[in-house]
């Protein structure tokens, strides 16, 4: 019997490593970050997530002034029109439900400079609210990503130094550092995004429901430590 004056051991929460493999170009990378939010959100105190991002490009040859995204996704998957609206209405639905507005996206960019200053962002600490506020940028305000203007504005809106933002973005720095992890989880089989990876051992792909990414965490959190 707990005698008077003791306290009871609060159970401390599980650390957890997630690298998330992604692209700013793709919707499902939205759907399925929002998501994963709102699982670990409804965990609560059982862990304590880290989410590192990292870069992965849809489109590396795509030319500087995009492309229209029907005449993309008809050359690329043979999808006629009315195949694209539809699951433009899908993603705007599995968006919703999970707190995420899609806008009308009706080009698609190259999103290079994007993973550059996102991985400069990571050394500041300003990661995950960059990585955020250009899926909105995009996906919901129809920008284009690979325009530095709209890149240092998306930057300062989350606090980030605009100036060294820019600086970043013209000198071209971090490039060999992206393009090398790229190739890294080029190498490790990624072909598509998203691609989350739990404590480096667990692999989880695609724009998955809430319930999916709950029931991935607790058996992570199961495993011995």
């Amino acid at each position: 019997m707990m005698q008077a004056g003791t306290q009871a051991i609060q159970a401390r929460s599980r650390p957890l490593r997630i690298d998330y493999v992604s692209d700013i170009a793709c919707p499902w990378c939205a759907v399925g970050l929002w998501s994963l939010q709102q699982a670990l959100s409804n965990l609560g105190d059982e862990v304590d997530a880290r989410i590192v991002f990292h870069p992965f490009e849809l489109n590396p040859d795509m030319r500087p002034e995009g492309e229209a995204i029907v005449d993309y996704l008809g050359r690329k998957y043979g999808r006629t029109p009315e195949q694209i609206a539809e699951s433009q209405a899908m993603i705007r639905a599995r968006g919703a439900s999970v707190g995420f507005a899609f806008g009308a996206r009706t080009y698609v960019y190259n999103t290079f400079d994007a993973h550059r200053l996102l991985h400069w962002a990571g050394m500041e600490g300003k990661q995950f609210p960059l990585k955020a506020a250009l899926l909105r940028a995009y996906h919901s305000d129809g920008k284009d990503p690979s325009k530095h203007d709209v890149l240092v504005e998306t930057a300062a809106s989350v606090g980030l130094d605009a100036a060294a933002a820019r600086r970043v973005l013209e000198a071209g720095e971090y490039a060999d550092e992206v393009r090398a992890e790229e190739q890294e989880y080029i190498d490790m089989g990624i072909q598509s995004v998203p691609s989350i990876i739990f404590n480096r051992k667990y692999l989880l792909s695609g724009g998955q429901p809430v319930e999916a990414f709950e029931q991935a965490i607790r058996q992570v959190l199961a495993e011995p430590a």
